[in-house]
């Protein structure tokens, strides 16, 4: 048996609190990653992590205009997550274009540098087999998370824009 629909008002309340939350966090992470990013003086990394936390900030603007009685949040809250998308899927070609396995070397111990000896890949090899499944599985989650959230977002516009028409109902506490 399924459950009811969602009233329109609940349905204004569980996106308001998602994408509050959602926003909040991508601005921290990112604004945190493009800080210590720019303190170790890694110009493009900085440069990402503020246009992912502008992603954020989108996504927040779209919450304060819901908030405020204005339908057209649920479109910046859609397009917040289709740009942080494209950004993620750029920094991903842009990675897989230009393959630093350096660092990864690193950090590699003895007891790495022999099982991957005996794997039958050269360190090179192995570490750039690596680098790229660890590029490509981020950009497909990322693909399928943000879409997800845009089409989360997209479906609930009716809901939304009924809720915000709607004059609130006083609610007992």
């Amino acid at each position: 048996m399924r459950a009811p629909p969602l009233l329109p008002e609940e349905t204004l309340y569980r996106v308001l609190r998602l994408a509050r939350f959602n926003g909040m966090s991508v601005l921290a992470i990112a604004g945190f990653f493009s800080l210590v990013s720019a303190a170790g003086k890694d110009v493009p990394g900085a440069i990402i992590g503020v246009l992912v936390a502008g992603a954020g900030a989108l996504e927040l603007h779209g919450v304060s205009l819901l908030r405020n009685g204005y339908s057209r949040g649920t479109s910046w809250l859609v397009w917040s997550q289709l740009y942080l998308l494209v950004v993620v899927l750029i920094y991903v070609a842009l990675r897989l274009n230009h393959v630093d396995i350096e660092p990864m070397r690193q950090i590699l111990t003895d007891e790495q540098r022999e099982t991957i000896a005996t794997s039958g890949l050269s360190e090179d090899q192995f570490l750039r087999t690596v680098y790229t499944v660890s590029a490509a599985v981020f950009g497909i989650v990322t693909f399928f998370y943000q879409g997800g959230m845009a089409l989360y977002y997209h479906r609930r516009r009716a809901a939304i824009t009924q809720a915000l028409a709607e004059p609130p109902e006083p609610r007992e506490d």
